[in-house]
């Protein structure tokens, strides 16, 4: 099976629609390798992430004229010491990457990819490094065979871990199933602010006239973690507010608020796509510490999760050890980086 391969170094309309239309068939269907959300990303770097030398490096494969795969790729001149291709949306802001390609086709894909990278009108790199791909990823093992084939060498790591709950679609079957002790923890701590005599409310945004000032809303609510906020420099903010205004067009946004007597008191960003919930980020406001309004927050999150039948509720990247409390059981991510000055 001879693929058709072709170098692009930018987004097209014409290119983005495909994409699109391939996406859903591919061997990883995930928000961030939606084209519209690559495109902002590489707009705006990651947010800052990389700097303006690196460049884009879109590879398509058509087999009789059909779009089947694309790498989407970045050249950067200098990560960890060396110059390498990686897979855009790497590596802080993009939890989930991989290629977008159709599975009969990935073996092919994969083959053929190998080699025409070298002739790339680039300058000189030695590595494709692609990062955040899930361990269960047939494109590892795929990759592996390809470079044993051209005889390069291939190291595969454990990156990050990504916790998640499956939901059974009932909230008391969901509590049923944690722990006793952090089922106990969950009902006490919603009850105790529901019982503390404040008025409280959460909601989920779904009027787009105001879609801005909820986002300036949620950035005040990050900003109370220092960490976050140095995190928040001018890019980040550009590149998540386009975060916010792209799913939200997509139809995916899920952006929930918890307001205790008016105040905001507690955020969390994330994507309702493909019958699940992705937590993408979260702000606290720790005046409201007493009542832990993030721990409520989530609680509300999974329960309406639940009722709406989705069978999963998944905190992507981190291990952070609340969500485990919540019951999230670990997936994985791995780094695969190819060699190629060996």
């Amino acid at each position: 099976m001879n693929l058709e391969f072709e170098f692009h170094s930018s987004f097209t309309m014409p290119l983005n629609r495909e994409w699109s239309a391939l996406l859903p068939h591919s061997i990883c269907h995930v928000p961030f390798l939606d084209p519209d959300y690559l495109a902002l990303w590489w707009d705006t770097r990651g947010g800052g992430e990389w700097q303006d030398e690196c460049q884009l490096v879109l590879v398509t494969a058509r087999d009789a004229g059909r779009l089947v795969g694309i790498a989407p790729l970045f050249y950067t001149p200098n990560f960890k010491g060396k110059p390498r291709l990686m897979l855009l949306g790497s590596v802080e802001v993009s939890d989930y990457l991989d290629f977008v390609v159709l599975p009969e086709y990935l073996s092919a894909f994969c083959e053929q990819l190998l080699p025409f990278l070298r002739q790339l009108p680039l300058p000189e790199w030695h590595v494709l490094d692609l990062y955040n791909l899930f361990e269960t990823s047939a494109t590892i093992e795929t990759l592996k065979q390809s470079a044993g084939k051209i005889g390069k060498s291939i190291e595969i790591e454990r990156a990050y871990r990504c916790p998640q709950i499956s939901l059974p679609g009932d909230w008391e079957q969901y509590l049923a199933s944690v722990d006793k002790k952090q089922r106990h923890e969950i009902r006490r701590k919603m009850r105790r602010l529901e019982n503390a005599g404040f008025e409280t409310r959460w909601y989920r945004v779904e009027n787009g006239d105001h879609l801005d000032e909820e986002f300036d809303s949620f950035v005040k609510l990050m900003e109370f973690d220092e960490e976050k906020k140095r995190f928040l420099t001018p890019r980040m903010r550009q590149f998540m507010r386009g975060v916010v205004h792209w799913a939200y067009q997509k139809g995916i946004l899920h952006l929930a608020f918890l307001e205790i007597d008016g105040i905001k008191a507690a955020a969390y960003l994330a994507f309702d796509m493909l019958n699940r919930l992705w937590i993408y980020n979260s702000g606290i406001n720790p005046d409201f510490g007493d009542f832990s309004p993030g721990w409520v927050l989530v609680a509300y999150q999974i329960q309406w999760a639940n009722e709406q039948h989705r069978e999963a509720f998944d905190f992507m990247r981190g291990d952070e050890e609340y969500k485990y409390r919540f019951g999230a059981v670990d997936r994985y991510l791995d780094r695969v980086t190819i060699n190629f000055s060996n």
